[in-house]
């Protein structure tokens, strides 16, 4: 679902500015910080500052940047041809599937589950609803797809263990674990992580291949995760426990939702899912959707889709953008043996999209199978170390940045929580023979 390859023939000198403006632009998403900051000094230009704020707009402004490039040096005609070459399906499914799963009836089926399966677990329920939000929802975007995933485990997490005054530390392991465990969290299927998608048609992987030689291996590194970042943060979640349970801190319960409502529902996401590949059919899908948000208003919130529209602009920039980086991140990969390109990969993931790099290896013919499970495995190992590295990371930021300071995730602090999960995924997938 990510870009396909263009036919556009565009000079070496276009492509060395497309990697430039692409440079500029990863470190713009390190630099958002500094944006909000110069929003509130200069008011009379907050709106432009508040833009360039949002790590969601970064890449969808820097494409604009390079269109009007190709437009002054190339002609509107090869502008307009190489932005037509593009495939904005990913951009187009994510925004479907984000605004869908987030709806009250999704969210409430949801809730439902989770609190079930929490309350069966002995102990502390907080610290066995924080584990398997983090466990349990990550494994079933291998179903629902990642996006959707990351969408419901962001909202759960913040109807009750995000709040501005939590510790920094717990808000930021929790992401670095939730980034990590969603990338990885998919792999027990061949059609729900972007990044496998990319190459299981081409390389005849199905269900049984991908959960034989990643599956089950990303399992016990998602159950790893987060039975760490649980057990370090123990005492904060114990604390809100003890909060609820006094009334000091109030949980709504969910409300009730016709049956037939969800049921419609889950099956308009199935749908979405299933014609992934298809947009005019997702996005009729999705239209159906917005008119029984509108039919029965009472049974739905407000939907995301400032938050969905902006993700979606993000990942098409990312699309755009990395079209035209094909020239240098190819011949880098290729020249690597499996073991350096799992850990390349690992590496090249953090700073740009982890499908667009399979996508680029799967261009390359006589493959072997060990570079093939390399490159896969070290994309999705990345998938969490920064807010570019994974489709539905955007997604999940976009729902949980309200709950840091000047709304802003760092991008330092994020790569460093996400280090530790990362390493954890890395001998899981490095070390563990395949089934």
């Amino acid at each position: 679902m990510a870009s396909a390859s263009t036919s556009v023939a565009l000079s070496h000198t276009t492509e060395i500015v497309a990697a430039v403006l692409f440079a500029i632009a990863v470190l713009h998403t390190f630099s958002t910080k500094y944006f909000a900051t110069l929003s509130h000094r200069f008011p009379s230009h907050h709106g432009l500052f508040h833009l360039l704020a949002e790590v969601e707009a970064v890449f969808g402004f820097w494409s604009i940047v390079l269109f009007l490039w190709i437009i002054g040096s190339e002609g509107f005609g090869q502008a307009t041809a190489y932005a037509d070459s593009r495939n904005y399906t990913e951009p187009l499914f994510v925004f479907a599937i984000m605004v869908i799963a987030a709806s009250r009836p999704i969210m409430v089926f949801a809730q439902r589950i989770t609190e079930t399966v929490s309350k069966a677990i002995p102990g502390s329920y907080c610290l066995a609803n924080y584990f398997i939000l983090l466990t349990l929802v990550p494994v079933l975007g291998s179903f629902i797809t990642e996006p959707a995933a990351m969408t419901l485990a962001a909202l759960l997490l913040a109807q009750t263990y995000f709040r501005s005054d939590a510790p920094t530390a717990f808000k930021y392991g929790t992401i670095g674990v939730l980034f990590v465990n969603i990338s990885i969290g998919g792999t027990l299927t061949h059609f729900a992580a972007p990044p496998v998608l990319m190459v299981a048609a081409k390389w005849g992987w199905d269900t049984p291949f991908m959960f034989t030689h990643f599956g089950w291996k990303a399992l016990i590194a998602v159950l790893i995760n987060a039975a760490v970042v649980t057990y370090l943060f123990r005492g904060y979640l114990k604390l809100i426990g003890d909060q609820i349970a006094s009334g000091v801190v109030k949980v709504e319960k969910a409300p009730k939702v016709p049956a037939s409502i969800t049921l419609i529902h889950i099956g308009l996401i199935a749908g979405v899912v299933l014609f992934a590949h298809h947009p005019p059919v997702f996005l009729g899908l999705f239209l159906v959707f917005m008119g029984l948000a509108t039919a029965y208003n009472q049974h739905h919130d407000r939907l995301i889709l400032r938050e969905g529209l902006l993700v979606a602009f993000f990942l098409a920039g990312l699309v755009f953008l990395g079209g035209l980086q094909a020239w240098w991140l190819q011949p880098l990969l290729t020249q690597m043996s499996p073991t350096t390109v799992y850990y390349g990969a690992t590496a090249l993931t953090a700073i740009t999209d982890n499908a667009a790099l399979t996508y680029l290896a799967s261009l390359v013919e006589g493959l072997s199978p060990e570079f093939k499970y390399a490159v896969v495995a070290g994309a999705v190992t990345g998938g969490g170390l920064t807010l570019i590295a994974n489709a539905p990371n955007p997604a999940g930021a976009s729902i949980l940045k309200r709950y840091f300071e000047s709304e802003t995730i760092s991008p330092g602090a994020l790569f460093i929580a996400a280090l530790g999960p990362t390493i954890v995924t890395i001998l899981a997938f490095q070390l563990l023979s395949d089934l």
